[in-house]
């Protein structure tokens, strides 16, 4: 809580892909933001990063919109009634901080500017840092060819550099040395897994890339992929895709049902994540089953169409 009493807000941003949750459960599993109410914004329809976030004593999920544009209304909303709750809250139970985990396709300046301008919640709500979780593989690829990647960058206080253990180490250093020139007043940290690195010194590396300026829109498709998925089907299919389209799926990302138990499966281009064993529910989670392909030129029939190519073969 600021001095002024107002609630502080953290806005965890970062482009699709970069490890904006991985980052924050571990933060969370680790104490921190333990007095928080967190919001995870997603743009797809169906939300997944939400339960991976279970050490959250509070959590409201935003799904179907940026909370920057499309979103921007149901956010104002869950600002608001988060914040006459509060009113009514007093002693140790009292929420005393926000953090916002962003969509990845969300400008959290524009998130700032909203707030800043409504008149309600610019008197409860002060926004005390904006961390930005950038790929240290992947991020100059996505300032090249997405402007929101930039926004990004331009509006954090601290940029979170996020696998930095499988990134070679002269290019991090160039990397580095970009993400100071195009955001002077962020410091720069390293991260693995959640968990702090080290990183090289920033050198110079020749010019600055070219920045995307515009960029053909990235969509969000789901695959509902039925109570009981085929296993080797889908894993079959998804290396197919990702072999074929790894340029234009950008994110990859669902919980399905396995005989080895509920499966984290992600994605980033075309580099498939070693999928995680999740704790068992009770019994199935309504999102579960349900694949998330976010990236350019998709289409939710044809992408429908590909995978049931590979059920009928199989």
């Amino acid at each position: 809580m600021s001095e002024d009493g107002r609630l502080r807000l953290t806005i965890v941003g970062g482009f699709l892909g970069s490890g904006k949750t991985t980052w924050l459960r571990h933060q969370l599993f680790e104490g921190r933001f333990s007095d928080a109410h967190v919001i995870v914004n997603e743009a797809a329809g169906t939300p997944v990063d939400h339960g991976l976030l279970s050490a959250a004593s509070r959590q409201t999920v935003l799904a179907g919109g940026c909370a920057c544009c499309a979103g921007a209304t149901a956010f104002q909303n869950a600002l608001l009634n988060i914040c006459d709750a509060r009113s009514q809250q007093s002693g140790t139970g009292r929420i005393k901080q926000l953090v916002l985990e962003t969509s990845g396709l969300a400008d959290p300046g524009a998130i700032v500017d909203l707030i800043q301008s409504h008149p309600v919640l610019i008197r409860h709500i002060i926004v005390h840092q904006i961390l930005v979780v950038v790929d240290a593989l992947n991020g100059q690829t996505a300032l090249q060819t997405q402007p929101i990647a930039y926004a990004q960058i331009r509006a954090a206080d601290r940029l979170i550099l996020n696998k930095t253990d499988i990134a070679d180490a002269r290019k991090l250093a160039q990397f580095r040395h970009v993400l100071a020139t195009l955001a002077p007043g962020a410091t720069q940290s390293g991260a693995s897994f959640g968990g702090t690195t080290n990183l090289p010194d920033a050198t110079e590396g020749g010019d600055l890339p070219d920045l995307a300026m515009d960029g053909p829109p990235i969509v969000a498709c789901q695959l509902d992929l039925g109570s009981d998925p085929d296993w080797t089907a889908l894993t079959l299919w998804l290396s197919a895709v990702l072999h074929a389209r790894g340029d234009k799926i950008v994110r990859v990302k669902g919980i399905i049902a396995s005989p080895a138990g509920r499966l984290l499966v992600q994605a980033v281009r075309d580099r498939v994540q070693s999928p995680e064993v999740l704790p068992a529910t009770k019994g199935p989670e309504p999102d579960d089953n349900m694949l998330v392909l976010i990236g350019t030129d998709l289409s939710v029939d044809a992408v429908a169409r590909s995978f049931q190519q590979v059920e009928d073969a199989g």
